[in-house]
């Protein structure tokens, strides 16, 4: 793993269209804001969230758009970094500073000058080093390793993390006076499950970025492919998505996607009890997964569209009714839905069975 990425100025590297980093719910209303108002600013900004948010992608769209984007973009990666090496890294080192340095070398702050620093997961900066970290945000000046004079630079310092970085003060590991001085404006990203209403966009700028990479056709994916992504919890967020569909798209069948999905909900609940004389009935395990899993991706597709059933039947590729029916089946009870939670179940005392 690389430590650290240079983007230099008016660099190829193209970030995706404004409706993909911020989606069309209202997930990402508040950091859009919050974006907009900082990135012409020399503000300190904290990105935090889950991993695999798009931590990286706000840093760059901050950088594009501020008084420093002409030069460079340096992000490093702190946890990638050994502790020793750090310092050198970070700030360079001048000739004769330990055993090996013949000559002097610039570090990522210096080679940051007139750009962007972007320090990623900042959590995992050794004590040691935060107080010069500290002296470069108060007054952009450090110090090489082995150097005798300070030296002064003009820098953008973007950090992220996916810790809570109050709790790293609480417990000793982060200083507190350096905390507040890169936290002036925290903006925090929604993990994936929270803006599935994004998915749509999200999946089809990932094919399209795959058929470009790959030189292979656009495929789409089917709606019952879709629902299953729907009804997926994310936990790798949209690194996991992003990865998902270059699978789907070097393989060309959504089975390369599907079986990875419906095997992480059922295969930890699949314990069937083996009866004494040694045989079970293969008929009856298949339907009663099959059953679990349909009704668990009901469920999630459900939360989804905020318990709106006519919505959640859309997404499904079912009729409302043959939902009902479903969820009539299941015994379930669930929260009214935004919109049609007062109309009537269509099976109440008709015994149909729309399915």
């Amino acid at each position: 793993m690389s430590a650290a990425v240079v983007m230099p100025p008016h660099s190829t590297d193209r970030l995706p269209p404004d409706e993909v980093i911020f989606g069309q719910g209202t997930a990402m209303e508040g950091v859009r804001q919050k974006v907009d108002k900082v990135a012409s600013t020399n503000i300190p900004v904290l990105i935090e969230g889950e991993s695999g948010t798009g931590k990286e992608v706000i840093a760059k769209y901050l950088h594009q758009r501020s008084a420093w984007s002409g030069g460079p973009f340096v992000k490093v990666n702190c946890p990638a970094i050994p502790g020793t090496l750090m310092e050198s890294e970070l700030f360079g080192y001048e000739q004769g500073a330990f055993t090996g340095a013949t000559g002097s070398k610039p570090g990522r702050v210096e080679t940051a000058e007139s750009g962007t620093l972007f320090l990623d997961e900042v959590s995992e900066l050794p004590l040691s080093l935060q107080s010069k970290l500290l002296q470069l945000l108060q007054d952009g000046r450090f110090c090489p390793l082995g150097g005798q004079e300070d030296r002064q630079v003009d820098v953008r310092m973007i950090c992220a993390t996916n810790h809570c970085l109050q709790k790293e003060v609480e417990a000793g590991r982060f200083r507190q006076d350096l905390f507040y001085r890169i936290n002036v404006v925290s903006i925090t990203l929604p993990p994936l499950r929270e803006r599935i209403v994004d998915l749509d966009v999200l999946v089809s700028y990932f094919l399209q970025q795959h058929s470009v990479r790959y030189q292979l056709p656009v495929q789409a994916l089917s709606l019952a492919a879709m629902s299953l992504l729907k009804s997926h919890q994310w936990p790798g967020n949209i690194r996991e998505l992003e990865n998902l569909t270059k699978r789907f798209m070097v393989f060309g069948a959504e089975e390369a996607i599907t079986d990875e999905l419906c095997g992480c909900n059922i295969m930890p609940d699949l314990q069937p009890q083996i009866p004494k004389g040694g045989r079970i009935s293969l008929k009856e395990i298949t339907r009663q997964v099959v059953k679990d899993l349909e009704i668990k991706i009901i469920l999630n597709v459900l939360q989804a569209n905020n318990w709106n059933r006519k919505r959640a039947a859309h997404a499904l590729d079912i009729s409302y009714r043959a939902l009902l029916y479903k969820l009539k089946e299941s015994g379930l009870s669930l929260p009214n839905g935004e919109d049609d939670s007062t109309l009537p179940l269509p099976w109440v005392g008709d015994g149909s069975n729309p399915a």
